[in-house]
């Protein structure tokens, strides 16, 4: 079924404004788009779209821009949902490389991402109140250095290297890795800080200059506890309108991006779903120019990560929707299919 005359006025609004960061009029849209209807009859319809909240006026001009609620009601009824063929050839070519980690996969896709629509992306690591450490590692790279490697049960690795202490015995160094195996093993990460503290009375046991040591591995685990943020693609947002021309509103947009704890409270909303899109528009006042397009990737049902888009709130949510969701369909299908077929072998096997 078509769009209403009033819908389909509203669409054209918010995609000229999207393409052009321009107000847009009456005779704006009778031109750029052949409408068949007068001006007058464009312009009851703006009003009444103007007194339903869907569109407002600029102080600077007599066209009209998309509100907040307009660009809620544009992505639930309005947008289209093809993805742009570039995007779905780069993205496709990334999940054909099985011998890539899903760390580097989940790393490409958001730069192509973020190059394709000149948005900032994210990515948020596992929840770590839901992950628990399976091994402690103490790999030497030479009598005089070792890296320490800590990995979880979603599968991520931090790992840091540093420089023996003359003092230090690279045999005691193991003993005391194997100590921190057995009472460290199954923590939940969230608690390993605390639990490396009441450990350190042990340490001392096993490695006298224990002092460097400690900081080191605590540093580890530290990191280990704190929120996973990447962030890719800030320089893209010089290329948006809004920002090019203010340079105090992007050095604000940045301030709020490159900060995890600005972040996270879009990556950790109440209600939150585990299959689908979420879609912030000025949630709030400080950041009431922003716009966050967030979901989760999983595998196997088991959430490990989330990734968004973040840029104005004149951002193309044809593309930047469409191209989430074609990464959320092509991520399951490498590797929920992946895991299904390594269980028919096994079954073969057996």
């Amino acid at each position: 079924m078509g769009l209403s005359r009033r819908d389909l006025i509203l669409k054209y609004i918010v995609d000229y404004y999207i393409k052009t960061a321009l107000p847009v009029g009456s005779h704006t849209l009778i031109e750029e788009y052949d409408l068949p209807y007068s001006s007058a009859t464009i312009r009851n319809e703006m009003s009444e779209l103007e007194h339903m909240g869907l569109i407002e006026k600029t102080h600077t001009s007599s066209g009209r821009i998309p509100s907040t609620k307009g660009y809620k009601y544009y992505i639930a009824n309005l947008r289209n949902k093809n993805v742009n063929d570039n995007i779905k050839y780069q993205l496709a070519n990334i999940f054909t490389q099985r011998e890539k980690s899903i760390e580097d996969v989940i790393k490409e896709s958001c730069e192509i991402l973020s190059h394709m629509t000149n948005l900032a992306s994210i990515v948020l690591g596992p929840n770590a109140e839901q992950e628990h450490l399976v091994s402690v590692q103490a790999i030497p790279l030479s009598d005089k250095s070792m890296t320490a490697v800590f990995v979880t049960d979603k599968g991520y690795v931090e790992n840091k290297t540093f420089v023996l202490d003359k003092s230090i015995n690279m045999n005691d160094l193991q003993e005391c890795m194997k100590m921190l195996n057995e009472r460290l093993i199954g923590s939940p990460i969230s608690s390993l800080v605390e639990r490396m503290e009441a450990l350190k009375p042990l340490i001392s046991d096993y490695i006298k200059q224990n002092d460097a040591i400690y900081r080191v591995l605590a540093d580890a685990l530290i990191r280990f506890t704190e929120e996973r943020v990447s962030l890719f693609g800030q320089s893209k947002l010089l290329n948006q309108p809004e920002f090019n021309n203010d340079t105090l509103k992007l050095k604000k947009m940045l301030e709020l991006i490159e900060k995890p704890e600005n972040m996270t409270k879009f990556f950790h909303s109440e209600n939150e779903s585990n299959d689908k899109l979420e879609v912030f528009i000025g949630e709030e006042d400080e950041m009431k120019d922003l716009s966050v397009v967030k979901t989760n990737l999983n595998v196997n049902g088991h959430s490990i990560g989330k990734i968004a888009l973040v840029g104005p709130t004149r951002m193309d949510y044809d593309k930047v929707l469409s191209a989430l969701e074609y990464v959320i369909e092509k991520f399951e299908e490498a590797y929920n299919t992946l895991g299904e077929d390594d269980e028919d072998e096994e079954r073969k096997a057996s």
